[in-house]
């Protein structure tokens, strides 16, 4: 699961569930990765070395957390070209819409969904797809 995140958003909270399925899937191959990004309305301020430690002492993080990148505009990072162009992943593809989008990828490295800011990873659709998934060996 690929989350572009921010410690300053309303959505901020899902971080803990972020953190939930993380320990809950992990055995069976899932792996939380948590991107921050300062795109929207400038919710993560923060150097890495402070939203590593937000991240820790708040919610109790313990999945990978990347470098701040841009997930949108003319300097997005590579990987965010990737998930939202029409071209590389034409069923889910688009622009970011806001911090906490989710995009789901299979064991082969193909893009199975995607799931919006509003939808907590914890929520029965998105665990429901990571179990579907992780089932497919």
């Amino acid at each position: 699961m690929i989350v572009n995140v921010a410690s300053k958003c309303g959505y901020t909270s899902q971080y803990e569930g972020m953190e939930t399925i993380h320990k809950k899937y992990k055995d069976q191959g899932l792996v939380v990765l948590g991107f921050p990004a300062n795109n929207f309305m400038g919710q993560e301020p923060g150097t890495e070395k402070e939203i590593k430690e937000f991240c820790s002492t708040k919610y109790g993080v313990t999945f990978p957390m990347f470098s701040k990148i841009s997930v949108t505009g003319a300097d997005q990072h590579p990987l965010y070209t990737y998930l939202t162009s029409k071209e590389s992943n034409p069923e889910f593809g688009g622009d970011i819409s806001w911090n906490f989008n989710k995009f789901i990828v299979d064991r082969n490295g193909k893009i199975v969904a995607r799931f919006g800011s509003k939808d907590k990873p914890e929520s029965e659709a998105v665990t429901a797809t990571v179990e579907k998934y992780l089932a497919a060996k």
